[in-house]
This record gives C-alpha cells, sequence and structure tokens, in this order.
C-alpha cells in the first residue's frame, strides 16, 4: 500500500506519535503496548526513564511502587518488560523451544503447590524450603536453581510476578485465559502482535519490521510459524513508502504527514531504549549517526559512556548525556554528533529546563 512520505515527515512522526501528551500511568502502559525494562539504575531504571516524559509528574520508582495495583504484568515480549494484562491472552499459554526434563517438570509441580499454598513467595523462601543448590547459568557462571526454576516458570506461565521486593521478584499462582489453540486462533493472534509491535516502534523500515517478527519468537515462540504468515499479511496491509532504497511501513490508518505529528521545541533526555531510539538501524537513517549502548562495553573502549541517554531537541537527536547522582547533586556530562552543542539561549535553556525535570523526577514524593 503506497503512501507518500519524506525523511523529514517520518523524523517527525516518530517523534511526535509516541512522545504523546502526558497522561496516567495506566493509560500510558496502554499507549505504549509494551514497556521494556532493565535492572541497571544510572541514575534511574530504563522503564522509569522512559515512563517520566509520558505519565504526568512522574517520579522514579513510581511503576514499581504502583505495579500491584495496576492492571500489568512483568512478562516477555521482543524482550522483557511489562504489558498491559489484556495482552497476556496473545502470548499465554507460551510453549518454550526447550522442554522440561521429567525430573525438573516435577520440581516445578512441587514449587507451583508451594506457592499456590503459600499465596506469594520470595524466591529465598522456596530455596529454604526446597534446597535445589546451583546450576550453570548463561554466562557461564553459576547461579541459585531456585530462582532459575522461578524464572523457567514464570516465562511458562505458570508463575506472574506478584510485585517486588527491593527489586527482587515475589510470585504468586498465574491464572490465564483458555486460548483459541486453532490454527484460526493462532493466526488472529500473531497478527494482533505483529500489530502489536508495529504500532509501538513504527515508522520502520523493511529489515526491522522483519527483525521485529523474528524477536516475537522469544515472547510467542509456539506462534512461530503463524507470525511468520501474519508478517507477510502485514506487508501488504500497512502503509510504506520505499526513500533511497529503503521501504518504510506503519499503520495504514496513520499519515506521517499530518498535522497531528509537529514536535515541540522541549528537550529530552531519553532512555537507551526509548521507542524514540531502540531502533539502532531506524536511528541511523532518521539521525544520521550512530548511537551504541555500551554499559556492557569495557570502560577503555566505551565512545558515548557506560549509560548514554540520547539527547532530543525537536526532531533531532544531537548527542548524548551522562547523568549521575552524587552527594545529593545531579551530574551531567554531554556529547554531540556534531562535534559540539548548538549555539544560542534556545538550546541551553532547553537543556536547563530538561535538567530541572530530572532532578524533580530523580527526588522524592
Amino acid at each position: 500500500m503506497a503512501a507518500e512520505a519524506s525523511l523529514d515527515d517520518l523524523r517527525r512522526y516518530a517523534v511526535a506519535r509516541t512522545l504523546f501528551t502526558p497522561t496516567t500511568l495506566p493509560v500510558a502502559i496502554r499507549r505504549l503496548g509494551f514497556l521494556q525494562a532493565d535492572p541497571i539504575r544510572a541514575p534511574a531504571r530504563a522503564q522509569d526513564l522512559t515512563l517520566r516524559h509520558r505519565v504526568r509528574d512522574y517520579h522514579a520508582g513510581d511503576l514499581e511502587r504502583s505495579y500491584a495495583r495496576l492492571a500489568i504484568d512483568e512478562d516477555y515480549l521482543v524482550n522483557y518488560g511489562f504489558l498491559p494484562r489484556a495482552h497476556l491472552a496473545l502470548i499465554h499459554p507460551r510453549q518454550a523451544k526447550n522442554a522440561w526434563d521429567a525430573a525438573t517438570r516435577r520440581k516445578a509441580a512441587d514449587v507451583l503447590a508451594f506457592v499456590r499454598e503459600r499465596g506469594a513467595v520470595h524466591p529465598r523462601e522456596v530455596d529454604q524450603h526446597f534446597a535445589h543448590g546451583r546450576v550453570t547459568n548463561y554466562w557461564g557462571g553459576s547461579s541459585n536453581a531456585s530462582t532459575h526454576l522461578l524464572d523457567g516458570m514464570h516465562y511458562r506461565g505458570l508463575l506472574r510476578v506478584k510485585r517486588r521486593d527491593s527489586g527482587t521478584r515475589v510470585y504468586e499462582v498465574a491464572e490465564h485465559l483458555d486460548a483459541d489453540e486453532t490454527p484460526a486462533g493462532r493466526a488472529l493472534r500473531a497478527a494482533a502482535l505483529i500489530d502489536l509491535v508495529v504500532r509501538k516502534y513504527a515508522p520502520l523500515p523493511a529489515a526491522s519490521l522483519t527483525y521485529l517478527a523474528r524477536l516475537l519468537g522469544y515472547g510467542a515462540p509456539h506462534l512461530a510459524a503463524h507470525t511468520r504468515t501474519a508478517l507477510r499479511l502485514a506487508q501488504d496491509q500497512l502503509a510504506s513508502y520505499r526513500i533511497d532504497g529503503t521501504t518504510w511501513y506503519w499503520p495504514a490508518d496513520e499519515n506521517p504527514r499530518s498535522r497531528r505529528y509537529a514536535v515541540d521545541d522541549q528537550l529530552r533526555l531519553l532512555a537507551p531504549f526509548d521507542p524514540v531510539v531502540w531502533d539502532r538501524r531506524r536511528f541511523a537513517l532518521l539521525w544520521g549517526w550512530t548511537y551504541k549502548f555500551e554499559a556492557y562495553t569495557p570502560a577503555a573502549k566505551r565512545q558515548f559512556g557506560y549509560y548514554a541517554l540520547p539527547m532530543l531537541w525537536r526532531d533531532q537527536v544531537i548527542g548524548w548525556a551522562n547523568l549521575a547522582v552524587r552527594v545529593g547533586r545531579l551530574e551531567s556530562s554531554f556529547g554531540y554528533a556534531a562535534g559540539a552543542a548548538p549555539k544560542g539561549a534556545a538550546f541551553r535553556n532547553a537543556l536547563d529546563d530538561e535538567l530541572e525535570r530530572f532532578t524533580r523526577f530523580l527526588g522524592p514524593r
């Protein structure tokens, strides 16, 4: 489906469609569709950094404090994060690629009965009761076997995160609606998942759309074949336009040239996983430089910093910031893709305003 647009149109559209007018926390998560989580706090977690631009008077930690009262779940989609509870029906019952052996299934059944009896459990309680020992983790190190088993039970939809205690997941037994497991039912769920990620990350270069469809194999591995079919159908139904050899896709009911996608003069420091910058391929096409997340890069090899926050001013990502709180004060350093900061009072004032907002965001309720 052809639709005319320029790269400037797509840049404004990419920024304005996801940086909607700040609203309530439940509405913001519903509009985002999925909120990627990250445990690093530098100086706040990625989920808080993402929500601060989209929720009125948001403070770091509000999501964790409010989680138990909201109709949301920690779960897996294209990566790990938070989903509106209504979306769980699209991905559960999840069938993991790696089947458990009989011994693991017995252990999981015993733990499930234990959790059901207790109502909610901390991993420490499970470890103390069952003494599962240690296992080799993904990185080749040693991990607590009970924690590893609980993670697997959560992934398979047997448990859900009820809340967190000092960052640690506290689990309860999960309850899911019966899903339509007919081929038609699976096809509908796969199509809905493709629509969910398109509406979150549009506009998307063709290669990024394919990549996201593959990443859905993390949250819905049992729908992989139907997801591939849904992707082919979506490519025919989505609006698209080819610019400089790249085909771009976006929802057919949206128009990137619409006046509704106007940008403001605000400067924003974004999370490394914010929808505006999450797709590094799209980032390079829209802004002409390469941004890297370097938290896991050796310090001597970092170009941007441990947890560099992309700096969005108007509809341009012009650089990055590294922030830290020391002795109760916010300290900052900046880098710019062009080598130097923009000149003029407008930029300086916008940056000062953002740092003031950031200080309030990090402060107590």
